[in-house]
């Protein structure tokens, strides 16, 4: 089961992101079902999953219903696509073809999955750290820095919403490195967050924010610390 699997997505990453240059993407979004592109896509992907499964044509309906299922839902994705969905239609799609693809080994090598491991205590815990680490964090450092919250038009050539974003991700690595016992590598992080952030604290040459940010980094990387000790904790006598 893990061989045709690994195959099938193999299959799948060559076709749909390492031969499919961009021009064939936008040829696809204009022309749709007309462009020539959408059907050599699909042949790509045939032959490559042909290749991989090394020309054994006993699995010739599962290579049928990758195919068809793969134009179906291209087209279906490229006819709704537009300018609000696209990032959203884009993981939709995803998550199409990667369903194909366990639908596909199911049928030649039959498994049980059951959701169960879902409700343990152990993905529960997980599941509660990593809101705590992202977006309960995000609202305590927003209600303690709001006390020095500094003249707005300071972030008004940010991208919107981009701190919020930068910060969550950052808390998720120092998180990691956390319960990975990788220690040394928050230091690596914090260094390199420094480099950058040194750009902004020299042209603005203003103490309130060299202050602010101070705050924020802090507060950032003492709350997913406490995440991620927290977490080894409770997972340790949770197993225990």
């Amino acid at each position: 089961m893990i061989s045709l699997t690994l195959k099938l997505l193999l299959a799948h990453l060559i076709g749909d992101f390492l031969i499919q240059p961009d021009q064939w993407v936008k040829d696809k979004e204009e022309k749709k079902h007309k462009s020539k592109y959408l059907f050599l896509h699909l042949l790509i992907h045939a032959i490559t999953t042909l290749l991989l499964l090394e020309f054994d044509f006993s699995y010739w309906k599962g290579l049928m219903i990758i195919v068809v299922s793969h134009f179906a839902i291209d087209l279906i994705k490229i006819s709704w696509q537009n300018t609000s969905n696209k990032r959203w239609l884009f993981f939709i799609d995803q998550l199409a073809h990667l369903l194909i693809v366990a639908w596909v080994v199911y049928l030649y090598e039959p498994y049980n999955l059951t959701l169960s491991f879902l409700m343990g205590n152990q993905m529960i815990l997980f599941v509660i750290a990593l809101l705590t680490t992202t977006v309960v964090s995000s609202i305590f450092m927003k209600v303690i820095i709001t006390k020095w919250e500094l003249e707005k038009d300071i972030n008004s050539a940010s991208l919107e919403h981009a701190g919020k974003y930068i910060g969550m991700l950052e808390r998720l690595f120092v998180f990691g490195f956390i319960v990975l016992n990788q220690w040394q590598a928050i230091g690596f992080l914090l260094a390199a967050k420094s480099v950058f952030r040194f750009g902004d604290l020299s042209k603005a040459k203003d103490r309130k924010l060299t202050e602010y940010i101070l705050i924020g980094t802090l507060l950032s990387f003492g709350l997913s610390i406490l995440s991620g000790l927290a977490y080894n904790y409770f997972s340790k006598a949770i197993g225990g």
